[in-house]
């Protein structure tokens, strides 16, 4: 891992088309402006995080979803 410190209106580049620019710092945390080509995907951790946990969660066995929602036999005919 590379640590850098930056001031605000400092940037860094990433390849040939990510530049991260800080705009500010206060005592809330640090303000970021990233500027990247559009196919390049840009998501914060926090999201990925929750987007893999539900993804294990789905790929559980059945019966994990049956126990949060019960399947109701259907009505016979006739």
């Amino acid at each position: 891992m590379l640590i850098l410190t930056r001031q605000a209106g400092e940037a860094i580049t990433i390849g040939d088309g990510v530049r991260i620019v800080v705009l500010g710092v206060d005592r809330r945390g640090v303000r970021i402006g990233i500027d990247a080509p559009s196919h390049v995907r840009i998501l914060r951790a926090e999201i990925v995080n929750e987007v893999e946990a539900e993804n294990r969660r789905a790929a559980e066995t059945p019966d994990a979803w049956t126990a949060l929602v019960p399947i109701k036999p259907k009505a016979r005919a006739g």
